[in-house]
């Protein structure tokens, strides 16, 4: 016979496999990038029901569970992990497994002559490293790792040159053959990313980071990348959703008209006023809050300083999960004392370390020959045997393990009221919020091994979970709980008017005590005619903050043509021009967690959606 809690658990997962089924909103529409029409993406949608099931009744701490269920805390990705030892993100180790050779399935992989077949072997790396863990890929540097392997092809043409032409024409021939097939590689590597699907029933969440290279060839690369962007996919040249392109700014290399790569920096401002990407990476500012210049993990999060030897090391390296703390329900629960809302942010603060010491235990239970790309073939930067443990590639701080947060926007109009942003007392509360989470994390790092990096959650179905919950809970309190969303991490509140300048000033101080994980937004109208305007922006904000994405209107309508910003409505959205609400023949392409998404075709999770409608309303 079974037991109550057995009885009440098979009924809630009959309930939850029947959500899916019916195309429950919540469940269908958590991820934007996941199309929940198709078979393989159903199937792992289904799965992850279990998955998931499975994880809250037999796995999790009974503590931590709780308070998952109740929304004082959110265990990230509970679809995938811990029902298995998976990890989330990570910067693959590319130059090494291209360099040293790799295995995938049966293939043995060797060093590449070309850069054409080094973009191929990219391209199926993070589809195998994608299908191993649950977080976003990112290749770092991408233009200098590729410039080695477009030297061979330049060496080939001027060898060809030297057989068949005058001499005066080696150097030109060889140029620009080697330019044709830098283009090429990337067009193939770009389209490659978008057409690939996991086994998770996605497009990998890949990113590549690129811009500080300064050859001839790496250059060139670059300049390709954006090119390729900017002309965009498919017959009606829609905008490439992935991979996420973060290009790098640096005094000397391409901040100033005098730099050697300005010229690219100028192509840059193009692509991001026709096709949001590229974000920006400021050089200094992200070396002053890390300690080294890397490539975000996926959209946003980024590793800790990192020294084996006496190398500084990234690529190799990796994140184990997250796990989110719900700060507007602390405020609410204070009763606008602030000595109890640390109290009560320390006591979640010891469910939030237990839950991630959980994640590290269950991942430890891992064999390299779970996921043979990441331990045994280098993604993870070494070649692990079987018998080895993985946790040499987490331990002495190497990983990163994520405590995050959302919300403090709204936590502190609790005791501030609505409109705090100009209040110091206010803004020093929030910061003396990060800076509590922050000493946390670095004691338990000392103390466990795998650092503990705070981490300004990307709350895409989150944003709307810990709302609907607090508004159940509380009821409808006004500018916190009325709203159907929380704001998301440290961001400036989206109803409100702050020129860029002013938002990036507000928000310059929060990722020093949330290096973990951080981005800034500044949003914009249609830039294209003012690439000026945007550079002005770029160029204020590398003293002020170090990651920076564009939000500028770039919806299409391919009825009539128009060019700019759709109307959000309640059903999805329409083109202002001549209404057309067809998914079918509308690109609509919104910011929806750090990396783009087409919500006309992929639904986005309904806080998201309201999010964006008030942020159009006000803005």
């Amino acid at each position: 016979m079974k037991t109550f809690g057995e009885v009440n658990s098979q009924m809630i997962y009959d309930q939850k496999l029947g959500e899916l089924l019916n195309r429950d909103e919540d469940i269908v529409n958590e991820n934007a990038n996941k199309d929940s029409r198709v078979f393989n993406t159903m199937r792992d949608l289904t799965a992850g029901v279990s998955s998931k099931q499975y994880a809250l009744d037999h796995m999790l701490p009974t503590h931590v569970k709780e308070a998952h269920l109740n929304g004082d805390i959110h265990f990230h990705d509970l679809d995938y992990h811990p029902f298995l030892p998976m990890t989330n993100c990570c910067l693959i180790d590319i130059p090494n497994m291209l360099k040293n050779g790799f295995k995938i399935g049966n293939a043995e992989v060797s060093t590449p002559k070309s850069i054409q077949t080094a973009a191929a072997q990219i391209a199926q790396i993070i589809a195998n490293v994608a299908s191993s863990q649950y977080g976003g890929a990112s290749i770092d540097r991408i233009d200098e790792v590729l410039e080695e392997y477009a030297e061979l092809n330049f060496k080939k043409h001027l060898d060809d040159a030297k057989h068949w032409m005058d001499k005066k024409n080696w150097l030109s021939y060889a140029t620009e053959k080697t330019n044709k097939d830098i283009y090429d590689a990337m067009q193939s590597l770009e389209y490659e990313v978008n057409t690939l699907f996991t086994s998770n029933g996605q497009t990998p969440f890949v990113t590549f980071g690129f811009g500080l290279g300064t050859s001839d060839f790496a250059r060139e690369i670059q300049k390709s990348i954006l090119k390729i962007r900017i002309e965009g996919i498919g017959e009606n040249k829609q905008t490439a959703i992935f991979p996420k392109l973060v290009y790098s700014i640096k005094k000397g290399t391409n901040f100033y008209p005098k730099d050697k790569n300005y010229d690219i920096k100028k192509l840059a401002l193009e692509c991001s006023s026709k096709r949001m990407y590229p974000d920006i990476l400021n050089y200094d500012k992200l070396v002053e809050i890390v300690g080294d210049f890397k490539v975000p993990m996926g959209c946003r999060s980024f590793l800790s300083y990192y020294v084996e030897g006496d190398m500084n090391i990234n690529s190799g390296r990796n994140n184990l999960g997250v796990t989110t703390i719900n700060i507007p329900r602390i405020a609410l629960e204070s009763n606008g004392e602030m000595e109890k809302f640390f109290e009560i942010l320390d006591k979640r603060l010891d469910i939030i370390r237990d839950a991630n010491l959980y994640r590290i235990e269950r991942i430890s239970q891992a064999t390299p020959e779970n996921a043979p790309i990441l331990y045994e073939h280098g993604a993870l930067g070494k070649k692990l045997r079987k018998d080895e443990s993985i946790m040499q590639l987490f331990l002495n701080e190497r990983a990163t393990i994520s405590v995050g947060y959302i919300g403090l926007y709204e936590a502190a109009t609790v005791f501030f009221g609505p409109n705090w942003e100009t209040n110091e007392d206010a803004k020093d509360f929030t910061l003396d919020i990060l800076k509590f989470l922050k000493s946390h994390g670095d004691a338990w790092s000392k103390e466990y091994g795998i650092r503990f990096s705070i981490y300004a959650t990307p709350s895409e179905s989150l944003t709307d979970r810990f709302a609907a919950m607090d508004l159940k809970k509380f009821g409808e309190i006004r500018d916190i709980t009325d709203k159907g969303y929380y704001t998301n991490s440290f961001h400036y509140d989206v109803r409100k008017r702050p020129t860029p300048f002013e938002k990036l000033d507000f928000e310059s101080l929060y990722p020093f005590y949330s290096p973990g994980g951080f981005i800034h937004y500044a949003e914009y109208p249609i830039m294209t005619h003012n690439i000026k305007a945007l550079e002005q922006v770029w160029d204020y904000s590398y003293d002020k903050v170090a990651y920076l994405g564009t939000n500028t209107p770039i919806d299409q309508c391919f009825e009539c043509d128009f060019e700019g910003e759709f109307l959000t409505t309640d059903e999805g959205f329409k083109c202002p021009s001549c209404g057309n609400d067809n998914p079918d023949t509308i690109d609509v392409v919104k910011r929806t967690c750090g990396y783009l998404g087409n919500p006309a075709k992929r639904p986005m999770a309904n806080g998201r959606h309201k999010e964006i409608k008030a942020r159009e309303k006000h803005i």
